[in-house]
């Protein structure tokens, strides 16, 4: 009686550990598939672009008679990207011309340029202007102008180069796009759908390109200290500065360190700080990816960076109902007096 009773306890124990058992199979399993992934990813994901030692073109607007602040930039920026050639036979080369009125002018400009020092291995579209302002005190030509620069800026330089590049199956395009290009805020009505217009057209060009070797990034920098950005501060409502202090500024050559990192690698999305990565993935959608790793990680963040967006924009819409109290009870207390 004591050996079958032995027996079956053994037999009890078999079965109140067969679930840990079977846990510590499916997280052997899991483990060994990212251990895969990442061993994999890099066979997946686009070459990086060798850019050491190419020839760099330095646009600006087009400039005027009286614009001496303009040349001075765009020569200051000249010298700036000549310090870091690694050899004397780099040239950069100084264009004007305003990527945003005539396409014709654009194509060129661009085809003189390639010319003079080859065909376009990365284009940076970088173009940009912001206005903030609640929407119906901007005025109704901003919206125009704004999608002009921030976004036919942007189309016109890219449909002047894919044709080579295609041509040869080969180069990287970068929009420049903001924080604001992924979630819209208040003051931004102008601002922030040309800069999402950015990403649909990112994607259905790198669906394009891509049998062509041809990667496309889209990069969503913070507030950058710029002095464009301290202009577009003058003008900030209140509430939009407040809520863009919840992510502080970054410094120009921190982002242009990641964004030509990220366009040289091929990443479709370029990113910054913790904000920036969860903003990207619970924005990423039907968006490309460049690895396994990429998607993976988007699919396991993605419930608890919506938890986390929630508290965000909890904390942003208390922020514009504070500030409209404030102001109404500033009127009734002018009313007063």
């Amino acid at each position: 009686m004591s050996s079958a009773l032995s027996h079956w306890l053994s037999f009890s124990s078999w079965w109140l550990l067969l679930p840990f058992v079977m846990l510590l199979v499916v997280a052997a399993f899991i483990v060994a598939f990212v251990l895969l992934l990442y061993m994999i990813s890099p066979l997946i994901s686009p070459k990086p672009l060798k850019l050491n030692g190419a020839h760099v073109v330095v646009s600006s607007s087009k400039l005027t008679r009286n614009e001496c602040y303009k040349v001075h930039k765009l020569v200051q920026a000249k010298k700036e990207v000549e310090k870091c050639a690694i050899n004397d036979k780099q040239v950069v080369l100084c264009i004007s011309v305003d990527v945003s009125k005539d396409y014709n002018q654009v194509e060129s400009v661009i085809k003189q340029a390639q010319e003079k020092l080859g065909p376009v291995d990365m284009l940076v579209n970088c173009a940009g202007t912001s206005i903030s302002g609640k929407f119906e005190e901007v005025e109704v030509d901003r919206f125009k102008k704004l999608m002009e620069v921030n976004y036919l800026g942007s189309v016109y330089p890219t449909r002047a180069v894919v044709t080579t590049m295609k041509e040869r199956r080969m180069g990287r395009i970068m929009f420049v796009s903001s924080q604001a290009g992924q979630i819209g805020l208040f003051g931004y009505t102008a601002y922030s759908p040309s800069k999402f217009a950015l990403r649909g057209l990112a994607e259905a060009l790198q669906m394009e390109m891509k049998p062509y070797n041809i990667y496309v990034t889209v990069a969503y920098p913070p507030d950058t200290d710029t002095p464009g950005f301290a202009e577009e501060s003058k003008t900030k409502p209140l509430e939009t500065k407040l809520i863009s202090e919840t992510s502080g500024v970054c410094q120009p050559e921190q982002v242009a360190k990641i964004v030509v990192k990220d366009a040289v690698q091929g990443n479709f999305t370029s990113s910054f700080g913790p904000d920036g990565y969860m903003l990207s993935a619970l924005t990423c959608g039907m968006s490309p990816v460049t690895s396994i790793t990429e998607g993976l990680q988007q699919i396991v963040t993605m419930g608890l960076f919506r938890t986390i967006a929630l508290f965000y924009l909890g904390s942003f819409d208390s922020i514009v109902r504070r500030c409209m109290i404030q102001r109404e009870q500033s009127k009734a207390a002018d009313k007063r007096e």
